[in-house]
């Protein structure tokens, strides 16, 4: 190729760059904007538009921009939706000409604009004013007759405009209750016919400051502050009507939410009336707003109404891993626990190693433990309801200044229908009722508490060869893999690994739930000798990890023990299942 060839070549490609450049990135955009206007009645966006103003027959509907959000400011002074008119701001400013019915009518009656069912005024920010009067639809009903001030034509434009122009006012309204962020809530209160309750976020942990000052319920406030901010209106019921006794707000319940504090400090207030409960609605006013407004009647039920459901209903903040000793009396007998590193074990009556899911259970139960009411506000009503407990737990925490201790005795009052309890931390306090099944569930004897595990620290992947005895007959089975088993004696050929390995943790998890005999000299008359099930679980090296032993069973217990102990326990027989007969069960 010759050198003026590529020249040529190239300064057509720089021409056709510069063109592209030129044509596509400089002036797409600016064609792309004027495709989008082609057609469009009005050259402005909604975000131009500073002021609304919508005549509807005799009512006027003004509407102004302020900050981020809409105020109506006619014929009431309210928030505005800010999505409601914004949409409907982007439908009159993108509206489209369909095309135009008559240049220049003398009679506009036949087109519905001698009056007009609404027109619409549009300040923008620079300064201009659209206006629009619309008319009737069209006969298909998809049209809607218009004309601009100032220009005599009349055109068609979508029935839309005129739907969203025509909306009610209570379409613009903002329908939320109270707006405010929860995270910046600092306190509220709740001004009742009867007392005043305030709450207070106190080092990032909420406390009631009156009419008493103690520890406040989190889980409460937190639903509460959550799901009043969720509220919307349900209805615009009266606008400054000449009484407020009606609705039940000439003495209203006050609710006032705290965000900020000490200058910065900010406040929202909703007035709480009369509950019709054939609408299921509750009454409400915004002070310095003139509309009475209608909530959805949970508004109401959602609200605190007294100190109780406001306090703090957990009697013993336990920090599960603090906690080093648990002394427990009951009817059941005392027992003492201890923490040794991670693991728990019985101290007395006697050394014993625990049941670790057990002695969990206990703290578990504590921190779910909550009052269903107070009875006295600290220690004085203990003398009079728990002078003689029932159940009594101490539990030591490290760290902690002295050991605290839960007493609880049985009521004679129900809630719900359902039994109740006394309750109180000693020398501390308040009495307070909680369930009654709180005695039944901390109530725990020796036996409940020990270790009542067969083969204590069973892990099955140790388990490599096992011995089966049933009915006269008895198989060996050895691991073959991580789940896989074959028969080495009584049978040949692959086993069933699922049903070996089911067994295997039916094994692990045996727990005793009685001594049946101390000694094995009645094991006969428990049908242990010969037992009706036998299973030896040996390791690699052919050393046994543990022999069971199970016999007959009565009613809902099974009896079992261990080869090398003479004990014989009842079992609860949902533990082992259904034994397999051998060897065809096992068979793979």
């Amino acid at each position: 190729m010759r050198w003026q060839t590529t020249a040529l070549l190239a300064a057509v490609l720089v021409a056709l760059g510069a063109f592209y450049y030129v044509y596509e990135v400089r002036g797409g955009p600016e064609r792309a904007k004027t495709a989008a206007q082609k057609g469009r009645l009005w050259p402005a966006e909604a975000s131009d538009v500073t002021e609304v103003e919508l005549r509807r027959g005799r009512e006027t509907l003004r509407l102004r921009r302020e900050g981020d959000g809409w105020q109506i400011v006619e014929p009431v002074k309210a928030r505005g939706d800010r999505s409601r008119i914004d949409e409907t701001l982007v439908t009159l400013t993108s509206a489209r000409v369909d095309r135009e019915i008559a240049s220049a009518p003398t009679q506009v009656a036949e087109f519905g604009l001698d009056k007009p069912g609404a027109e619409v005024t549009l300040s923008l920010k620079d300064g201009r004013r659209l206006a629009l009067t619309l008319g009737a639809k069209s006969p298909t009903g998809a049209w809607v007759y218009a004309r601009e001030a100032q220009k005599p034509a009349v055109v068609a434009l979508s029935e839309s405009v005129l739907r969203d122009a025509t909306r009610p006012l209570a379409d613009f309204r903002d329908r939320t209750v109270l707006a405010y962020d929860q995270k910046g809530v600092s306190g509220f209160e709740i001004k009742t016919r009867d007392e005043t309750l305030a709450v207070e976020r106190v080092d990032g942990a909420w406390r009631l400051t009156r009419p008493l000052a103690v520890s406040a319920d989190a889980e409460t406030i937190g639903d509460f502050l959550d799901k009043l901010q969720q509220q919307k209106v349900k209805d615009f019921v009266a606008e400054a009507p000449k009484s407020l006794v009606p609705y039940g707000l000439d003495r209203p319940v006050r609710v006032a939410i705290h965000t900020g504090r000490d200058k910065e400090r900010a406040t929202k207030e909703l007035l709480f009336g009369a509950v019709d409960a054939v609408k299921q609605i509750v009454y409400a006013m915004r002070p310095g707003e003139p509309s009475v407004l209608s909530l959805p009647e949970r508004a109401w039920a959602l609200l605190p109404k007294n100190v109780g459901a406001l306090r703090n209903k957990v009697l013993v903040e336990v920090e599960r891993e603090k906690v080093t000793r648990i002394e427990l009396e009951s009817p059941k007998g005392a027992v003492t626990l201890s923490r040794e590193g991670d693991r728990w074990r019985v101290a007395a009556p006697e050394a014993l190693p625990a049941d670790q899911v057990e002695a969990g259970a206990i703290l578990f139960k504590l921190r779910e433990l909550r009052a269903q009411a107070f009875l006295s506000d600290d220690a004085a009503g203990i003398a009079r309801y728990l002078a003689k407990p029932t159940v009594r737990i101490t539990l030591t925490e490290r760290d902690a200044p002295a050991p605290t201790t839960l007493l609880l005795a049985p009521s004679p009052e129900k809630r719900g229908g359902q039994p109740s309890a006394y309750a109180a931390v000693a020398g501390k306090g308040p009495v307070v009722l909680v369930e009654g099944k709180a005695l039944d569930e901390l109530a725990r004897s020796l036996t409940d508490l020990r270790d009542r595990t067969l083969l204590p620290g069973l892990e099955p992947k140790d388990v490599k060869r096992l011995r089966l005895s049933a009915a006269g007959a008895t198989v060996v089975l050895e691991r073959s893999g991580e789940v896989d088993w074959k028969f080495v004696e009584g049978a040949t050929g692959t086993a069933k690994g699922s049903s070996v390995e089911n067994l295997l943790y039916a094994l692990r998890g045996l727990k005793w739930k009685a001594l049946a005999a101390p000694g094995s000299e009645a094991a006969a008359t428990y049908g242990l000798a010969p037992p009706a099930f036998e299973a030896t679980l040996l390791r690699g090296d052919g050393t046994e990890i543990g022999a069971v032993l199970v016999g007959k069973r009565d009613g809902d217990v099974i009896y079992a023990k261990l080869k090398a102990l003479p004990a014989v326990y009842a079992v609860d027989p949902t533990q082992l299942g259904p034994l397999p007969k051998l060897p065809d069960e096992l068979k793979g």
